[in-house]
């Protein structure tokens, strides 16, 4: 509880007023030398903004890492996928500590027929790598090239319009489950 409480900045007396507890039993309980209730356990974990079960992680557990090597990616069926769009899952990991991303490489082929908009909760980060396409969010429209990027509030409608020079490859990471 420690590492997750100090991850987000907090004091403990910051926690223990948002988990309707006092100080003291958060200290308490980050020394282990006392048991909680459920209750207990339930306030800190909904006050840290973390699943109950992430409070019972033992600190030696090994931090999750996923490599995947140029080309390679699980295929991913998205909305695009009927339209000429080929999505790569870059990995997935579910992180009891902070919100879960999931990275995709989105390649667009030469005879993609439609453009789909988006909108969903999160942020959306989106690298280009190859090609270039005009992307709208909401509505502000940009013509992107390789090497430029858009970090974007996903809840607005977002999405390629207008595929300028192909082949269209781009770095995409939202938030998991998307």
């Amino acid at each position: 509880m420690r590492v997750l409480r100090t991850a987000r900045g907090l004091s403990a007396a910051q926690l223990a007023a948002s988990a309707g507890i006092s100080p003291a039993m958060v200290s308490r309980i980050e020394s282990a030398s006392i048991s909680s209730s459920l209750t207990t356990i339930q306030r800190l974990a909904t006050a840290l903004e973390v699943p109950v079960a992430s409070l019972f992680r033992g600190a030696e557990a090994r931090p999750s890492a996923i490599v995947v090597r140029d080309g390679q990616g699980a295929p991913v069926v998205r909305s695009g996928t009927a339209r000429g769009h080929t999505y790569r899952s870059l990995g997935s990991i579910l992180s009891a500590s902070g919100p879960s991303l999931e990275p995709l490489m989105v390649e667009f082929s030469a005879d993609a027929t439609e453009l789909p908009i988006y909108e969903h909760a999160g942020v959306e980060f989106l690298l280009m790598l190859d090609g270039a396409l005009e992307y709208q969010h909401g509505d502000r429209r940009w013509e992107l090239r390789a090497g430029d990027s858009v970090l974007l509030d996903a809840e607005a409608p977002h999405g390629p319009v207008r595929v300028i020079e192909t082949p269209v490859r781009y770095l995409l990471v939202n938030p998991a489950g998307i």
